[in-house]
């Protein structure tokens, strides 16, 4: 079975391989995320320039990131190339390689603490990577948002025990945190006095601790506020404390205001 919900790569893709056999005028790969399909590079496609020992730059057993030039009708075979991977492509396309395969690892790891199958297990994983993109995007997702399986159309038992294991094993870039303020105030300042609330929270993000604080309008009398923090601990403290100096200020002014997560 694939590793991927598609059959075969598109002309173009960069694609995951392991050298096979190393020949003279090129050299034999496995595709890793597609089982059951190969691919050939020539030597002209190794390295830019003149490739005098093809062996000296691959090698049996070596994983290489290359571009898909060219797929055969019957889509088992296909032509690629090595030398048209930047560097930086290279590095990226491998990075999102080995965190789809931890992610694999963690469902694996799920799958195992709640006695799934191997059809329940692949059914997760094929409905996951199909509403996230990746399996990998799904466990960051996870563990960046609060909602974020429910938000998409997932239910059950699980979701609980995925978060956790999202939070305890996935390092996301930030975390955001969303909620409704509903404030309401019956003054004939009262505009100015819910913008000077909803400023006094957005004041509280900080460029130099990877701090954001936004408000919205969302129809009176809701207003969305939406934190973004390196982590869960910080973007906790930063709701708390923004959800608070609304509120404080509002009430002081003879208003009304409450706070919900999203």
């Amino acid at each position: 079975m694939s590793n991927d919900i598609k059959n075969t790569p598109d002309e173009g893709e960069l694609v995951v391989a392991t050298i096979k056999t190393v020949k003279q005028n090129g050299a034999y790969v496995d595709l890793d995320e597609y089982e059951g399909i190969e691919g050939f590079i020539f030597i002209g496609e190794i390295a830019s320039g003149w490739v005098k020992n093809i062996r000296g730059i691959v090698r049996e057993g070596q994983r290489v990131i290359c571009k898909v030039m060219r797929t055969r009708r019957d889509g088992t075979s296909m032509e690629l190339s090595l030398k048209s991977v930047s560097e930086e492509r290279r590095r990226a396309r491998l990075q999102e390689w080995k965190n789809e395969q931890r992610a694999q690892q963690l469902l694996k790891v799920l799958a195992d603490k709640l006695s799934w199958g191997e059809d329940t297990l692949a059914e997760q994983k094929e409905e996951l990577t199909e509403a996230f993109g990746t399996l990998y995007t799904a466990f960051e997702e996870a563990a960046m948002q609060e909602g974020s399986l429910e938000n998409a159309g997932f239910e059950g038992d699980w979701l609980q025990a995925f978060i956790e294991l999202a939070v305890e094993n996935i390092i996301p870039p930030f975390v955001e945190v969303r909620g409704i303020l509903t404030l309401s105030i019956n003054a004939i300042d009262g505009v100015k006095t819910i913008q000077e609330a909803l400023s006094a929270a957005e004041e509280l993000a900080n460029p130099e601790e990877e701090t954001e604080v936004k408000c919205f309008y969302d129809g009176a009398p809701s207003y969305r506020l939406e934190l973004r923090a390196p982590d869960f601990k910080i973007a906790e403290s930063l709701w708390e404390q923004a959800t608070s100096m609304v509120v404080d200020h509002m009430t002081k002014a003879g208003g009304e205001a409450s706070a919900q997560r999203e």
